[in-house]
């Protein structure tokens, strides 16, 4: 597995991350979810060995990182930039990693590149971001490392293409168990493929959740009642957030639908409705519960 223990890494005067704890189990897809300058890039760099942090550890399998050649064997890092080796072809940029890398495929290889229809002997110079992007991604999943690392992973696909190489990570994970931990804005591409999300915020670790019970554990709220409430009333709930328009109440609260309903219950509400939330509304609202502001993460 990975694990982050009080990790510390500065830049000058600049903490990109600060204490950070955290523990991905092998075989889990996870999401770090953060605005620009949150600390996940500064993490997949630690955990591909660009970096060394100057507190804590960073370990997989138990094994440091930083200048560790069989460790890095099993580790494959996609930069958010596409310009690296511009110069080569595809087939130059295979034959490069399988210098790095003992159990690249050349069958997976050609079968991936089959499915995304690149070029073999084009300069990659001459491709658009969105086949640099699938280059990358398919010449990874090749080198079957045991760890795929994923910065803004996809960045520069077109959404008929994000769903083939969404597909090939899916099956690589099921195939061999491929742990894959994926840096991401867009929350509805983080739900759609991780397992666990931790959302960092100016290299803190504000949460680390499986999505799953993320989604169980907070709801939005539409009551009405005879009586005349206003938030304070609601406050020993732990409420999130609230609202009113007229007659509804509108409550963000944590707790699964039962709890819910049962702690609701004795206000006696004559409509009682629980809806949904999307992945993001629920970031937004924990945040602000935590006393953060929600804007800073756009």
């Amino acid at each position: 597995m990975i694990q982050l223990t009080g990790v510390t890494k500065k830049f000058g005067d600049f903490t990109a991350l600060d204490g950070v704890d955290l523990m991905i189990p092998k075989g889990t897809s996870f999401g770090l979810l953060g605005s620009n300058g949150a600390g996940k890039s500064t993490i997949l760099r630690l955990l591909s060995g660009i970096y060394s942090a100057e507190g804590g550890s960073v370990t997989i399998d138990g094994e440091n990182v930083f200048d560790n050649v069989k460790v890095k064997e099993r580790v494959f890092f996609i930069n958010d930039e596409t310009i690296q080796f511009g110069g080569f072809t595809l087939k130059d940029l295979k034959n490069y990693y399988k210098g790095f890398y003992p159990n690249f495929s050349d069958e997976l290889f050609e079968e991936l590149r089959e499915t995304v229809k690149l070029p073999l002997d084009k300069k990659t110079e001459r491709f658009s971001k969105g086949m640099k992007r699938q280059a990358i991604v398919i010449t990874g999943l090749a080198c079957q490392t045991d760890y795929l690392l994923l910065d803004e992973a996809f960045d520069g696909l077109d959404p008929t293409m994000r769903i083939i190489v969404k597909r090939m990570l899916v099956d690589a994970m099921l195939d061999r168990q491929l742990t894959t931990v994926i840096s991401s804005h867009n929350l509805k591409e983080i739900n759609e493929v991780c397992d666990s999300v931790a959302l960092l915020h100016q290299g803190k670790m504000l949460f680390n959740r499986d999505l799953d019970s993320v989604k169980g554990s907070i709801h939005k709220v539409q009551a009405a009642f005879n009586e005349e409430y206003t938030r304070e009333d609601f406050e020993k709930y732990g409420i999130l957030h609230y609202s009113r328009s007229q007659s509804i109440h509108y409550i963000i609260m944590e707790g699964t639908e039962e709890e819910i309903r049962e702690k609701l219950s004795e206000k006696k509400p004559i409509v009682l409705d629980l809806i949904p939330l999307t992945l993001e509304e629920i970031f937004i609202y924990e945040m602000e519960g935590m006393g953060y502001d929600a804007g800073q993460l756009d």
